[in-house]
């Protein structure tokens, strides 16, 4: 059976999440606090946790950030009442792969949910080399003519995907439903944002890629001779 953390502290909202949840079919541990929830992670296999953002002790940006510092690659679901461009961008650098804004439908995080476990199901192989560059998603690593660079997991994972269609266009549509699970909620300006923090960080001639503008369409990974 599918099992999922449920980090909330408060205790209706808790408790309407696991109800909701256990009558669609999963197994759910519900913990109130970050130290909890890191505790319960040590201690268990899960296949996704939800974590509600301002939380006692520490936040949920706090929580995810261990999670992926621990080298844990489960899917995470941020959920919170701050809706800015800024809150999603913090949140979703810090290693979350969606966020969904309170209040919602409930049947909105259950697809989401459905969206989170079938993407961790259908994952491609995780290493993948282009030019001189190396990127191991599983260790969130990228190389560069065997130099490390410090990225994101969202920055990664962007990159991976431009990488392993080299040669074609990817539209922003593409980008933000196979990065940010979908386009709702979600500023579409994100994606011009991490392809300048990629550019920033990743000196095509060093690595013989770069990253290209195809004005009006999206973007495209080529090669540097």
């Amino acid at each position: 059976m599918t099992k999922i953390l449920v980090v909330e502290d408060d205790e209706q909202m808790g408790a309407l999440i696991e109800r909701g949840l256990e009558a669609e079919g999963y197994e759910i541990v519900r913990v109130g606090n970050g130290m909890d929830a890191l505790i319960a992670i040590n201690n268990n296999e899960f296949d996704l946790a939800a974590i509600d953002v301002m939380l006692p002790q520490m936040t949920g940006f706090e929580i995810c950030r261990r999670i992926r510092d621990s080298g844990n690659t489960m899917p995470v679901l941020l959920l919170t009442a701050r809706d800015t461009v800024d809150d999603r961008v913090f949140g979703l650098d810090s290693g979350a792969d969606d966020y969904l804004t309170k209040p919602f439908a409930f049947l909105e995080l259950t697809a989401r949910v459905r969206a989170l476990l079938r993407r961790q199901s259908m994952a491609t192989p995780l290493s993948l080399e282009l030019g001189n560059l190396a990127i191991d998603s599983r260790d969130l690593k990228v190389t560069v003519a065997g130099r490390s660079v410090s990225m994101s997991p969202k920055e990664v994972a962007l990159l991976r995907l431009l990488c392993s269609r080299a040669g074609t266009t990817v539209d922003r549509t593409t980008i933000l439903e196979e990065i940010w699970n979908g386009t709702e909620h979600i500023d579409p300006n994100i994606v011009d944002q991490y392809i300048s923090y990629l550019r920033r960080k990743i000196d095509s001639a060093a690595a013989g890629m770069r990253i290209v503008t195809v004005r009006g369409s999206g973007y495209a990974v080529e090669l540097v001779e």
